[in-house]
C-alpha cells in the first residue's frame, strides 16, 4: 500500500526497468466482487497489477453522497489482496488535486447525454481524476466495468484523444442471482427495495429479446418503463437505446440484423439510484 506519487513511481519504475507491464484498476473502494473481477482481468492481460481507492469529491454535486458513500479501507485491502494485486494506491485529496487547483479533462458530447443530463458534473470529474490517476500510474492496461458503460466509453474517448499509451479493457458485469448489477451503492437499499431491484435488468433483458424479434424501439423502451414503475420503481430517468459508440440515441425502426445497438436504463428504488445496461443482438 502506497499513499503518495512519489511511493508509487518506485514501484512502477522497479517493475518497467525489469521488463515487466502493469494492469490498473481504478476504484471508489466499497468492494465487491465485480471489482474483484476487474483485478482478475487485469492480472490476465499484465505482470503487475494496481488498484486504486480514491472516492473523488469533482465526480460529487452539492448534496450528493460524498460524505455518505461507503468506506472500509482495511476490508477493501484484505479483498484486493485475495486476488492476488500486487500493490495499492491510495492518495490523498492534496495528492490528486493540489493547492490552487484549476485544471480540469472534459470530454464533450459523450458526456452530457444519458447520466450527463442527470449529473451533468460526473463525468467531467471521472475524466479529470481518471486522467490524472494514468498520470501517476503509467498502466499498460487498465480495466473499466461495463456496468458503468457510458463511463468506459467517456474514457476510451478520453485516452484516444489525447493519447494516452494506455489499452482500455471493458470488464463483463457482476450480477447478484436475481440479476442485478453489483454496486457499491446496492448497500444503500432498504429490505424490500432490494427484492424488487432486480427488475430494472429484467426489464433490459425482455426489451433485448423483442428488439432482436424487430418489434419497434419506441414500443419496447415503454414497455420496460413501465416494467420498471410496476416494480416499485419511482422516477425514471431513462431507458434507452443508443448506439453503442456514439450513445446517441438510435431511429425508432425495427433494427436491422447486423446493427450495433445498447439499452441503458437509470431509475430510483427509494433514496437509491440505479443504472444498467445490456447489449442487443440482432
Amino acid at each position: 500500500m502506497v499513499r503518495t506519487r512519489a511511493e508509487l513511481g518506485r514501484h512502477i519504475r522497479a517493475w518497467k526497468q525489469a521488463g515487466e507491464s502493469v494492469g490498473f484498476v481504478p476504484t471508489m473502494g466499497a468492494l465487491h466482487s465485480g471489482h474483484l473481477s476487474l483485478v482478475e482481468k487485469a492480472r490476465e492481460n499484465a505482470t503487475r497489477t494496481v488498484a486504486s481507492i480514491f472516492v473523488n469529491p469533482t465526480q460529487f454535486a452539492p448534496g450528493e453522497d460524498f460524505d455518505t458513500y461507503p468506506r472500509n479501507t482495511e476490508t477493501d485491502l484484505a479483498k484486493l489482496a485475495s486476488v492476488n494485486c500486487d500493490l495499492v494506491y491510495l492518495p490523498s485529496v492534496e495528492e490528486m488535486y493540489p493547492p490552487g487547483n484549476t485544471t480540469n479533462v472534459r470530454v464533450e458530447g459523450l458526456s452530457d447525454l444519458l447520466d450527463g443530463v442527470y449529473r451533468p458534473h460526473f463525468f467531467y470529474g471521472v475524466a479529470t481524476v481518471v486522467a490524472r490517476l494514468f498520470l501517476h500510474v503509467q498502466p499498460d492496461v487498465t480495466v473499466f466495468g461495463e456496468k458503468d458503460y457510458q463511463q468506459l466509453q467517456i474514457i476510451r474517448r478520453m485516452v484516444r484523444d489525447l493519447g494516452f499509451p494506455v489499452q482500455i479493457i471493458g470488464g463483463e458485469t457482476a450480477r447478484d442471482a436475481d440479476g442485478l448489477a453489483q454496486s457499491s451503492r446496492n448497500l444503500y437499499l432498504a429490505p424490500d427495495d432490494r427484492i424488487a431491484a432486480g427488475a430494472l435488468q429484467a426489464a433490459l433483458h425482455r426489451a433485448s429479446v423483442r428488439l432482436s424479434l424487430g418489434v419497434m424501439p419506441s414500443e419496447v423502451l415503454a414497455e420496460a418503463r413501465a416494467l420498471v414503475a410496476a416494480a416499485g420503481f419511482g422516477k425514471i430517468d431513462y431507458v434507452s437505446l443508443v448506439d453503442p459508440d456514439t450513445l446517441l440515441d438510435l431511429p425508432d425502426a425495427p433494427l436491422a440484423p447486423g446493427t450495433p445497438a445498447r439499452l441503458l436504463g437509470a431509475a430510483w428504488i427509494g433514496k437509491t439510484r440505479l443504472i444498467d445496461n445490456i447489449s442487443v443482438a440482432r
